[in-house]
Parts: C-alpha cells; sequence; structure tokens
C-alpha cells in the first residue's frame, strides 16, 4: 500500500498540552521501532517529505498510522503527481517502483539474510535494483532458470527454486495484488492468507460441523475432497485469462470500504497485467538446473512433477507468486461450490477441500457435478481416491488434525511425522533442541496433547539440556 500525503490533513504534533505546526506540518507514527524509546515516523511540511524521521515516542503526534515504515513511500517526482482524482488512473515511476523494489527486497531477505546468494544481491544492492527497476520499466525484465530439486519432509516433493532476482520480483508482485485478490476470495479460504492457515482451517471445520449438527445433537457428514496433482495441472492460459478478469473488474472497485480511490488509483493495472503475464505464462522446466540425481526421482508419482505435465500447465512449487495464484485459480471452484451449488459449509486450503451436511445423498449428488466443473472449466481432475464422507461422530481428520465432539487432536499422520523428527534430534547441539522442541510444542498445545507432550518429551536426556513450564506448552535451556 502506497500513501500519498497531500491526502493527510497537516495536523501538527504535541507536546505536554499544547499543539503546535498544525495546518503547515504534519507527523505520523509508523509501528516500525528504532529503539526502545525512539520510533520512525512521516513527517511532512509544505516542501519536503522526511520519510525516516527519529523521534521520541513520549512526543504526541495527531495521527498514528497502522502500516509499517516501509510501505510508507513518496510515489511520484513532481508535486502534481501526488494528487489522485477518482478518474486518474495510476501510472508507476520510477522512484517509486525502486522504493518498492526496495521494500520487496527485504521481505525476500527475510529468514535468509545469511544465505550467500542474499548477501552477493546485496553488495551491489543499489546497482541491482536499479537494474531490475529499469527491466521492469522498460518490459524487457525475464525470470533466470530456475533451481530444481526433491525434498522428503514432511513428504517427497518436486521444488522449483527461483533465483533470487526473481524472488524480489515475486515479492513485488505480491505486495501489489495480494490484497486486491483476497478481496474476491471466500471467507473459507484458508491458505496462504494472514491470520489465517493450518489451524485456523481446523477451527472452521469445527464450527461448521457444529452449526450444522446443531452442536452434535443431529447426525452430520463431511465429504472431504482432493485434486489429482493440482499444481501440476493448473492450465496456465486459464489462470492468466482469470487474473486479467479479475484485475480489469477490481479496477473499479473501491479500495476500501468508504474510501475514494480505486484499485486502478493505487496499483498500475497495466503494469501488474504485463507482469502477471511474465509469471504465470513462464515455463520453469525450461533451462532449469537440476540439483541432486535422476535417482532422486524415484518414487515420485509422475502426477506430481512438472517434467510430465503437459504443455502450457504447472506452476512451480516454492514460488511466493505460485501460492498466491494457486488461491485465484480455485477461487473459481470456490464461487462455485457457494453461489451455484450453495454450499453453506464449504471450505478450502490450497486444494484439500471439505463440504458439510446432514444430507449424505445430497452430498453424493455433488460429486459428479462437482467433477464435472472442474474439468470443463479449470481442466482440473478430481482424485476420486481421496475422496470421503465420514460422520462427525467418528471423526475428521483435516490439515492435521482430527476433530471429534468437542475435542480436536492431533492426526496419527501428523503425530507419527513429528515423533520421528522428534527422536533425530542431536543433543549434542542444545540450541537446535531447544528450537525444534518448542516448534513441535507449538504445534501440540493447538490440541488435546497433554499426555501425548508428556511421553514424547519427559526423558532424562532432554531434562538434562533444560526444563518444561507447567503446563508442558514451552522448554528452556539451563543457564
Amino acid at each position: 500500500m502506497r500513501f500519498r500525503w497531500r491526502i493527510f490533513p497537516a495536523s501538527g504534533n504535541r507536546n505536554g498540552t499544547s499543539l503546535n505546526n498544525r495546518g503547515s506540518n504534519g507527523n505520523y507514527w509508523s509501528s516500525s521501532l528504532n529503539s526502545q524509546t525512539n520510533g520512525y515516523n512521516l513527517n511532512f511540511n509544505s516542501s519536503n517529505v522526511n520519510p525516516a524521521n527519529n523521534n521520541n515516542r513520549f512526543n504526541g503526534f495527531s495521527v498514528r498510522a497502522v502500516q509499517n515504515l516501509h510501505n510508507i513511500r513518496n510515489t511520484a517526482d513532481d508535486d502534481d503527481e501526488y494528487l489522485c482524482k477518482d478518474s486518474m488512473a495510476y501510472r508507476l515511476t520510477r522512484k517509486a517502483l525502486i522504493l518498492d523494489l526496495h521494500a520487496a527486497f527485504q521481505c525476500a531477505k527475510k529468514h535468509k539474510g545469511s544465505k550467500p546468494y542474499v548477501q552477493h544481491f546485496e553488495r551491489k544492492l543499489q546497482q541491482n535494483i536499479e537494474q531490475l527497476a529499469d527491466d521492469l520499466l522498460s518490459r524487457t525484465y525475464k525470470p533466470e532458470p530456475s533451481t530444481v530439486f526433491i525434498v522428503e519432509r514432511p513428504k517427497k516433493r518436486e521444488v522449483f527454486a527461483a533465483q533470487f532476482r526473481d524472488r524480489v520480483v515475486h515479492h513485488l508482485y505480491y505486495n501489489y495484488t495480494h490484497e486486491l485478490f483476497e478481496r474476491t476470495f471466500i471467507h473459507d479460504t484458508y491458505s496462504c492468507i494472514t491470520g489465517r492457515g493450518t489451524h485456523y482451517g481446523i477451527e472452521r471445520l469445527a464450527k461448521h460441523i457444529i452449526q450444522e449438527s446443531h452442536n452434535y445433537q443431529r447426525e452430520c457428514y463431511v465429504m472431504k475432497m482432493d485434486k489429482r496433482g493440482y499444481f501440476m495441472h493448473i492450465d496456465r492460459q486459464i489462470l492468466l485469462d482469470i487474473v486479467l478478469k479479475t484485475l480489469r473488474k477490481m479496477g473499479n472497485h473501491r479500495i476500501a470500504r468508504g474510501h475514494k480511490l480505486t484499485w486502478a488509483n493505487w496499483i498500475d493495472m497495466d503494469f501488474v497485467s504485463w507482469l502477471s503475464e511474465e509469471i504465470i505464462m513462464l515455463d520453469p522446466k525450461k533451462n532449469c538446473r537440476m540439483v541432486g540425481t535422476v535417482e532422486d526421482w524415484e518414487g515420485l508419482d509422475h502426477s506430481k512433477s512438472l517434467f510430465y505435465t503437459n504443455d502450457g500447465c504447472g506452476l512451480p512449487i516454492g514460488n511466493l507468486t505460485s501460492q498466491l495464484l494457486s488461491n485465484v485459480y480455485l477461487n473459481e471452484f470456490d464461487q462455485y461450490m457457494k453461489r451455484t451449488l450453495c454450499c453453506k459449509h464449504y471450505g478450502r486450503y490450497v486444494d484439500d477441500s471439505f463440504v458439510v451436511s446432514t444430507d449424505k445423498e445430497w452430498l453424493l449428488s455433488l460429486v459428479p457435478k462437482i467433477r464435472a466443473f472442474l474439468q470443463d472449466h479449470l481442466h482440473l481432475e478430481l482424485h476420486m481416491g481421496k475422496l470421503h464422507i465420514v460422520s462427525s461422530r467418528q471423526g475428521a481428520e483435516f490439515l492435521g488434525g482430527f476433530i471429534k465432539p468437542h475435542r480436536t487432536y492431533i492426526s496419527n499422520e501428523s503425530l507419527d511425522r513429528m515423533i520421528r523428527s522428534a527422536s533425530s534430534m542431536n543433543l549434542h547441539h542444545p540450541n537446535e533442541v531447544w528450537a525444534s522442541t518448542n516448534s513441535f510444542l507449538g504445534v501440540l498445545s493447538h490440541y488435546s496433547s497433554f499426555n501425548i507432550r508428556s511421553r514424547m518429551f519427559l526423558n532424562k536426556e532432554l531434562l538434562t539440556l533444560g526444563k518444561f513450564n507447567r503446563d508442558m506448552t514451552q522448554f528452556a535451556l539451563r543457564q
């Protein structure tokens, strides 16, 4: 998001009971701290804008902004471009793009600052950012060949990893578009959306079951569905058509209820449409660099490998944009389930979805309609081997959770995987043991699992390194 500073009133600042500089200066806190007592803020006056001030937080500014500092930027090269009229489409400038690329770089760097490829890019950061900005604005940007490899955990899969330069572009695209796309999603889409996720999806399924069964007073059924080789069978041309249609549709929508600006005033739709095509239509197999040996692919189902997909199909698992765009693709399916088939109790995480109903025959009647829609509109196949209808009283498994009446356990598959990982911890590296143990406890704390935690972690070897709190949700190393 961007802030155009002329939209804000010059509301001055407060010091004690006095209000200073009202009408000539504007000051807005960001949520980014600079020290224990200081915080960054945006300051502007009639001739200047200072986006990185450092002020004592005990001063009182008239408005406190909720966005972080890296989202506040000067969006144009001259004063006239700060003015934003409803009828004026926003056009991206080089200066604005460079600032946005710096913000995207910080997102791409997060938790990876020690990686050699990040440090190599950062050594000539400004030069690399400016070159990337010029390539993007001139529409000469082309993604570099990906690196492909196999990972074994939590299950065997093929990963195509983009070069770091392209990951910066992916974060740029995500920052521009994710809010726009998410406005079109149903509430019960759980994957890759801030504030949602696997645990949220499990909680929502439990809530749907309670509502439909009248708190388990009526027999209720859960139909679980999966798509065969989902990422590998996404038709890239269909996806691009959906994305461009959504951008055109949302261009005239307000960015927020009661807000004067539309999305076309807020992001450069022409630029984003062009970048959408560059990202979506890329064939990740072209000139890719394989890490490992051919034997690593043995045992991997062909439906889970891009090397066996039809031409024009497949998104690379491992890219941020693939996570976002996979939601955009199946939003068409979500809308069909909710609007056409009128499935009140429906939810989806990536390609795993459910429908809850007291009418088992009605659930069965949906299957041929769902299969036809997926095939005709999205060129996807419903995985009949993973289609299950289960009684809610017997328990329903979803996203690693097992939902029983009035309680939720961790699924056996997830627990077995966790036990294997916990048993392989190297006790000679206490910091790694501490991080892994607290990660396991964080997951298990979402379930009815106190006895499981006790059996897994209350052993002499682990207790020589540290101790647990009373309810066994945290582990601390001994000093």
